[in-house]
């Protein structure tokens, strides 16, 4: 090596060590970068732990941690009632809290886990719903219970609503309520606290369940995009709408909401597994005499199978015998018959 070369090098050497030490004046812009990195870092690895989907729990083991906290005893409805209370726990208490309303990252990045919150808080809304209207009413003309005419507003509060009030709050105050309902409801001394398990009763909240799940069946459905028969006013020929519509309608769901609906499914199949496992513990009776026991274990088990783990990073949004999967339609596919089984245990209910 001759002596240019080495003058050369020892230039290019110099020139990055100056570069690397520099003068600290010079160099200011990289402590605030190096603290972004950072930041993003810490914020995804974060937002990757908080998207993970809590495990179910006991509803029956449920019932009883609750009732030893306040002295009381399980009793008809003290296993809806926990799993209701044990539902809301788990959207406002798993890691990250309550992410549906949530303004600044990774919250704020998220879309797949605020979705699966909603369909969760959908089937709770349902559930506290037919409590106060029905569960814990005789008759029509009865009196509504006091704390779940509290608690069913505060649970249909917006799920997005940051602050003045924020969701989390009016959620908690409906869980206050709720949990004020189930130590009255096995308190022997508080008669105007009841939970009537009647086939009606079961029936009147099985219908919600089962337009929900149709609505969620076909918005999955609709991820490949499909023209339908508009079938709005079929079986009544002396039916009528308001307004017109054509003979043949397409539904698709936009690409970027595909993934939203799908979890949003999903996190309603894992609160209804919890709702109808106790059902089948407080309605046991209802159901053996029925014969309806098997027929809710199998919705059950269909529901359970939403829950499979998800394998692929992404939700893929295939055509139906194309070569990449369509998780919807799988999901849809679960959905379909689940539902088809809750018609046929709602028309068995009905008989006498």
């Amino acid at each position: 090596m001759n002596q240019s070369d080495l003058e050369t090098k020892t230039t290019l050497r110099d020139r990055w060590m100056d570069w690397r030490e520099g003068d600290s004046s010079k160099q200011w812009w990289k402590w605030p970068l190096s603290l972004l990195g950072l930041y993003l870092l810490i914020t995804i690895l974060l937002g990757m732990y908080w998207s993970l989907t809590p495990a179910r729990f006991d509803v029956a083991e449920q019932a009883s941690q609750l009732a030893a906290e306040h002295g009381g005893k399980v009793v008809t409805g003290s296993v809806t009632t926990a799993a209701l209370i044990g539902v809301m726990e788990t959207l406002l208490e798993k890691p990250g809290g309550y992410l549906h309303n949530d303004i600044f990252p990774p919250g704020l990045w998220l879309d797949n886990i605020p979705s699966w919150e909603f369909g969760a808080l959908v089937q709770s809304r349902d559930l506290a719903r037919a409590m106060r209207e029905v569960h814990s009413r005789s008759q029509s003309q009865s009196t509504e219970d006091k704390d779940l005419a509290e608690a069913e507003p505060r649970l249909n509060f917006s799920s997005n609503s940051w602050m003045l009030p924020a969701s989390e709050k009016q959620y908690r105050e409906a869980l206050k309520y709720t949990r004020s309902y189930l130590v009255r409801l096995s308190d022997d001394n508080a008669s105007d606290a009841q939970f009537y398990a009647r086939a009606d009763n079961l029936r009147y909240w099985l219908d919600t369940v089962d337009s929900r799940l149709g609505s969620l069946s076909q918005r999955l459905s609709a991820s490949v995009g499909q023209r339908r028969f508009n079938t709005d006013l079929a079986g009544d020929e002396s039916a009528v709408q308001a307004t017109g519509g054509p003979g043949e309608i397409e539904v698709k769901t936009p690409w970027l909401e595909i993934d939203n609906v799908f979890y949003e499914a999903r996190g309603a199949a894992w609160a209804l597994i919890h709702f109808l496992k106790a059902a089948e513990l407080d309605f046991a009776e209802v159901l053996q005499k029925k014969n309806a026991t098997v027929g809710l274990q199998q919705i059950i088990r269909e529901l359970e199978a939403t829950q499979d783990t998800v394998w692929s990073p992404m939700i893929l949004n295939g055509t139906g015998f194309g070569t990449l999967a369509n998780h919807s339609l799988v999901m849809a596919n679960y959905l379909s018959r689940a539902n088809a089984a809750i018609i046929d245990l709602r028309e068995l209910l009905a008989k006498g």
